[in-house]
């Protein structure tokens, strides 16, 4: 690990300061649209503009890249994610907010898509697993990073949004001045929809569900947090912990789900998660508690992406993997375009406790719906390898992963 991380730190050091203010502003905006009296609704408009561009860059980068090429299209989205960060404090309006959300998601998924392209050139086939865990882990690292730097900065002021900025300028100079050449970008096949139904009816539900949860846990959490009268610091805490816990559960529960039916597995997150939202929303708890909730919370929806993944890619070949993939993760960025929406408007009817139990009642969806599919099919005689991955991948880092585990299998 430590010669696969010498050979790519300057990417690897890029990547975590643009997480940090990735992080920074996803957080902050929660807070700073609260005390300039904007609504809930309104702000779950801002929150889930982000998934709509992320998804819209999830599309149309990778034809940008092999048009222009990879250092034009990083330079490019770089520079618009610095300039709409100075301007979230001048433009004071929801739909310049959401605007700029959707700017700055289109942007962020190119980056990353532009980001992972390169770092899957620089391995080889020993390396590229390695490399890649790095990556998801310097991504993590860096989004708690962001969460202490939320803690010691004034909401209200213009400070927090111009470190960002400035993090995300810094980010592309270790990157642009490596001396790795930019490599060639090769487009995946998407399997259909309907196929990918048949296939996998447990993968395209689930990953629908899990986007909505995804976005609505870290896009709303700030908002939740400024209703229920947390300090900033707390908010701060609470976002970082949902982190922590997907960071500290996602290799434990990918070494169990290569070892168990997947499904069970679903199930059994999917109800714990349930039992853990509904005691959330309707009984008091201290802030530490809530801690311990966040961390519950996050060390469930990072595995279950995975596991869907993974359980999909059990029915499948080789060939078929990247393409199964992209479809997925094109599913999760449509129900995470809905989350935050629909969180906001639960909150404004139920009060705070409206972000746990929307929450859990995707997490009861998924369980029911796991449930029903191990009564319709057996488990797979054998199971692809699990790959600890987090719903922000692009589909070419899963496709980097799948084809290189699906090498180390034989298949």
């Amino acid at each position: 690990m430590f010669k696969v991380v010498l050979q790519s730190w300057p990417l690897l050091l890029g990547v975590m300061l643009l997480m940090v203010g990735n992080g920074v502003q996803g957080s902050l905006l929660g807070i700073r649209g609260a005390s300039e009296g904007f609504s809930t609704f309104e702000l779950s408009v801002v929150m889930s503009a982000y998934f709509l561009g992320f998804l819209g860059g999830s599309q149309l980068a990778p034809s940008m890249i092999r048009r222009v090429g990879h250092v034009r299209v990083f330079s490019a989205l770089g520079s618009m994610i610095s300039a709409v960060l100075i301007l979230y404090p001048m433009l004071l309006d929801v739909w310049a907010w959401s605007l700029m959300r959707v700017l700055i998601g289109f942007c962020f998924s190119g980056i990353y898509v532009t980001a992972e392209s390169w770092l899957n050139n620089t391995a080889s086939n020993e390396t590229r697993g390695q490399a890649l865990s790095a990556y998801m882990i310097v991504q993590m690292l860096g989004i708690i990073a962001s969460q202490g730097l939320l803690a010691l900065g004034d909401p209200s002021g213009f400070g927090l949004f111009i470190i960002p900025s400035v993090l995300v300028s810094l980010a592309f100079m270790p990157i642009l001045l490596a001396d790795t050449p930019a490599p060639t970008f090769d487009a995946i096949e998407r399997m259909s929809f309907r196929k990918l139904f048949v296939t996998s009816p447990l993968g395209c539900v689930g990953m629908i569900l899990t986007g909505g949860i995804f976005s609505a846990m870290f896009g709303m959490a700030s908002v939740w947090g400024a209703m229920s009268s947390l300090t900033v610091q707390q908010i701060a805490a609470f976002g970082a912990s949902l982190y922590v816990g997907g960071l500290l559960l996602q290799y434990p529960i990918g070494w169990l789900s290569d070892r168990n039916d997947r499904r069970a597995l679903v199930l059994w997150l999917s109800i714990a998660a349930t039992v853990v939202m509904a005691i959330a929303a309707f009984v008091p708890l201290p802030f530490t508690l809530q801690i311990l909730v966040a961390l519950l919370l996050g060390g469930a929806i990072n595995p279950l992406y995975s596991l869907l993944i993974a359980h999909t890619n059990d029915y499948l070949t080789k060939t078929e993997m990247p393409g199964a993939s992209a479809g997925l993760i094109f599913l999760n960025g449509l129900g995470a375009i809905f989350g935050p929406l629909v969180t906001g408007w639960f909150m404004t009817q139920v009060g705070a406790s409206g972000y746990f139990i929307f929450i859990g009642a995707l997490f009861a969806m998924l369980a029911g719906y796991a449930a029903w599919r191990m009564s319709r099919r057996n488990a797979p005689a054998e199971q692809a390898s699990y790959a600890g991955l987090t719903p922000t991948a692009s589909s070419l880092a899963v496709g980097a992963v799948l084809n290189r585990d699906a090498k180390a299998d034989g298949r």
